[in-house]
């Protein structure tokens, strides 16, 4: 029995994963700002759920649901910062605040998650710390500057991360999701048919969760276009700007 421990986990893809990981017969702590989904869920498993209503950028918070998911389970074998804040506007119209918000989340909240982690994962001399990525934050997209930034820049902590710990038998990773129907992409002005389901995603995700490659997708499919999106980047970007463009004016 192993055990996940996963921030963003009442709702979407997170959600999912916590599932089926669950049903699968491991143990799951989650930390997220609203329970009420979990709650439920774990009426269904009392003993292998445990959650905690907790914000990801106060590293102390985070830090006491580590230590009492170390406490109750043991170990914490995999770590996945899933949290995120999407702001959808203008560059223009993104203030200081704006960006200061989502990078708090987005990344901060990755570092929080890994400070918190890394002494029991050591000690373990084993883990896999994850984070959540999106394609947007390789190719860039309009109105999204501020998440797709907060994006980039945990690719790079993932990557300089592997690098300080080769040694430790701690491995950091990313997960990248496709163009999923979660409440943050309600937004965008694409159809929900070209949206994947989110409980194909994160059971994708749990199945693929021990890959050693660095960049972990739910599908084959999904890691050929992550792959595109990599080697041409604004070609994309500009690909996908224009698909949006056209079904917004239908």
């Amino acid at each position: 029995m192993k055990t996940l421990l996963i921030t963003g986990g009442n709702n979407g893809i997170g959600y999912f994963m916590v599932k089926e990981w669950l049903r699968n017969g491991h143990c799951v702590s989650v930390l997220d700002l609203h329970c009420d989904n979990l709650e439920q869920l774990q009426n269904f498993y009392p003993t292998t759920l445990i959650y905690f209503k907790d914000d990801v950028t106060d590293l102390e918070s985070v830090k006491m649901a580590v230590n009492e998911t170390t406490r109750q389970f043991g170990s914490i074998d995999y770590a996945i910062h899933n949290a995120c804040l999407c702001l959808f506007k203008d560059f223009e119209e993104h203030s200081r605040e704006d960006f200061d918000r989502v990078i708090d989340v987005n990344l901060y909240g990755a570092m929080n998650i890994t400070k918190a982690v890394l002494g029991t994962m050591k000690n373990l001399k084993r883990g896999k710390v994850i984070f959540t990525s999106s394609g947007i934050g390789v190719t860039g997209y309009t109105n999204l500057s501020a998440y797709a930034c907060s994006k980039g820049a945990i690719e790079s902590l993932a990557k300089c991360l592997n690098l300080e710990f080769v040694d430790s038998g701690i491995t950091f990773h990313i997960m990248h999701p496709p163009l999923t129907n979660t409440k943050s992409s309600t937004p965008l002005p694409i159809p929900k048919e070209f949206k994947a389901s989110p409980e194909r995603v994160g059971k994708g995700f749990i199945r693929n969760i021990d890959s050693k490659k660095f960049i972990i997708t739910p599908s084959f499919k999904d890691a050929l276009s992550i792959k595109f999106s990599y080697l041409f980047p604004l070609s994309i970007g500009r690909m996908l700007v224009k698909m949006t463009n056209r079904a917004m004016n239908r």
